[in-house]
């Protein structure tokens, strides 16, 4: 019942289209007990009393009837499917909506198949319900609550010996109601699985065919996709084991129709045309006792999947995006005070240790750290990404917490990691954070971030549309595009978590220039692996394990001969001409 109210509220909006509909099917159910009547008086009139007259008026009615019922059932068979694909609107929006409120943790640790599973299968079966199941169960309880006051007035006897098969196709619809929910929820699941190794498959496409692991990629998406086909025959075996003794309780109407039926005719009991009337009713008992098992199954699919989908919708943020007043510009003073870090899931193991350290406007903070010491851990709680374990962050001398989300990201620029490219033109990727940049701020930030040059090589320059994740382009080109995304924000706080790994020696020089002017007065924190990215920095901490183990400028730590010095000997060598890359990302 839980499930059947939540839906309801999506259908409000068309409660007047349901309502009608609703009327229809009724209208509906009466006509279907038109034709069986006037099946029986013609056999009692026309044809045993030869009252011929009558033929052709009641001819008519049987025409008519069947005529405005067709009619009807078209108009609200599209109406209910109308009304369904309203509400899958409405709850696609909500899904997608919640989506963009949930943070880091939710999507850590759902698969992107399980939300792709929400949002396209759990989805459909709720439209099924509301655009057919629905109609079809009222139509299918209307024929059998009339069939049997009909047939029950015309011979109540024989109506009597019909409902004795009535307890048993009840008891079979209990026992498969109850098998039925769990098969559905685990066909629900391994469909989840299975979307969630084909993304992965799709998205890892390039590593697979380096590796030469097709072979393997496909032996283990036979083995999700046996278990989808394992958990689907789950599903026929419920079915056949208890619909076809239902089926057979349905034939038996037949039989107990023309046997007992045809002894009350030869007693004089009953007319030849009360027993066409109710041969002609049969289908009306029949139909629902029928169809019972089917739509135990699609109401078992459907509390399945909108149980998925509720879950989904009732899912709460770590860091809810909250309406809170707040200045609206925001200098940049950033300060963390004995910050400490570990996941919700993971509580101890500690990512970030004890941090404290403070960057003003105009200063640049280089981050040094072996891979997952938490570097990009330790950036993402400006963002409030994540918020911390212990300890604060402080924006401008107040506490993180207490900014309004939205406008603290808006005064922050983060050019990530991990590069992601949206398939649009590379205009609207570079001003996706300012959608109403012109072409000539677009073309500034892709100049300083060296991206220019090969723009203008492509086919329609700025206009070009990018592939999926920006296939098609180098990893530098694609970092260099990321980068121009970012300055074009102008941000107060700038951070740039390693963002030239994937260009040459002679291109992170140039951008670097370009950075040096646009930095003035941000607060800037700077993610590398290579020590040319931030020797120039004001200060520069090194991480290891999530705590700070040296910190000071270029020059102080070099003097200190400590891990700066190595990394700094490695990559520089005796000669400081020529830098090679540390191995690795955070």
């Amino acid at each position: 019942m839980e499930s059947i109210k939540w839906v309801l509220q999506y259908v409000k909006s068309n409660k007047v289209k349901t309502l009608v509909g609703i009327i229809m099917v009724v209208i509906v159910a009466v006509l279907n007990i038109v034709s069986p009547l006037i099946g029986g008086e013609i056999v009692d009139r026309v044809i045993i009393d030869e009252q011929n007259n009558m033929l052709i008026p009641l001819l008519a009615l049987m025409i008519g009837s069947t005529v405005l019922r067709t009619v009807l059932r078209y108009v609200y068979q599209i109406m209910f499917e109308r009304i369904g694909q309203d509400a899958i609107y409405q709850i696609r929006e909500r899904m997608y909506k919640k989506l963009q409120e949930l943070d880091f943790a939710f999507f850590n640790n759902t698969r992107v198949g399980d939300i792709m599973a929400r949002m396209s299968g759990d989805t459909d079966a709720i439209r099924h319900a509301i655009s057919w199941l629905s109609y079809n169960v009222l139509d299918n309880l209307l024929l059998l609550v009339s069939a049997i006051l009909v047939m029950g007035f015309i011979e109540w006897r024989l109506m009597l010996a019909l409902l004795i098969v009535t307890p048993f196709i009840g008891l079979l619809t209990v026992l498969l109601s109850g098998k039925a929910n769990a098969v559905y929820y685990e066909i629900r699941e391994s469909f989840s699985r299975l979307n969630s190794m084909v993304e992965e498959n799709v998205s890892g496409n390039k590593v697979i065919k380096a590796f030469a692991r097709e072979d393997y990629e496909k032996e283990k998406f036979d083995k999700f996709n046996d278990d989808y086909k394992q958990r689907n025959m789950d599903s026929a075996d419920v079915t056949k084991t208890y619909l076809p003794p239902l089926e057979t309780l349905a034939g038996f109407l037949s039989v107990i129709t023309i046997g007992y039926g045809g002894f009350l005719v030869i007693n004089g009991s009953m007319t030849i045309g009360n027993l066409v009337t109710f041969n002609g009713f049969i289908w009306m008992l029949n139909l629902p006792m029928r169809n019972v098992g089917w739509y135990v199954n699609d109401l078992q699919r459907f509390i399945a999947s909108s149980y998925k989908i509720r879950e989904l919708l009732a899912a709460k943020p770590m860091i809810p995006i909250e309406e809170k007043e707040s200045a609206k510009t925001i200098q940049g003073i950033v300060e963390f005070q004995d910050v400490s870090f570990s996941f919700a899931d993971d509580p101890e193991t500690p990512i970030l240790s004890h941090i404290s350290l403070k960057a003003k406007p105009g200063m640049t903070i280089g981050i040094l750290g072996e891979t997952g010491s938490g570097k990009s851990t330790l950036v993402n709680l400006i963002s409030r990404f994540f918020d911390p374990t212990e300890g604060n962050v402080l924006i401008d001398g107040i506490n993180a917490k207490q900014w309004n989300v939205k406008e603290l990201r808006s005064h922050i620029a983060i050019v990530m990691q991990d590069v992601f490219l949206f398939s649009d033109s590379i205009k609207k990727n570079i001003s996706f954070g300012t959608p109403g940049a012109d072409l000539e701020q677009v073309q500034k930030s892709a100049r300083v971030a060296d991206a220019d040059p090969f723009i203008q090589l492509m086919p329609d320059q700025y206009n070009t549309y990018l592939g999926e994740r920006g296939s098609g382009l180098s990893g530098g080109q694609r970092q260099r595009l990321s980068l121009a995304r970012g300055l074009m924000k102008d941000p107060s706080i700038l951070i740039l978590d390693d963002t030239t790994s994937a260009v040459d020696m002679e291109t992170e020089v140039k951008i670097q220039q370009g950075l040096g002017e646009l930095m003035e007065g941000k607060t800037t924190f700077i993610i590398a692996n290579r020590i040319s990215s931030v020797k120039k920095a004001d200060e520069i901490i090194i991480l290891s394990k999530g705590e700070i183990i040296e910190r000071g400028n270029h020059a102080s730590l070099l003097d200190k001969k400590g891990y700066y010095y190595k990394i700094y000997q490695k990559q520089l060598g005796q000669s400081d001409e020529e830098e090679v890359g540390t191995n690795g990302t955070d």
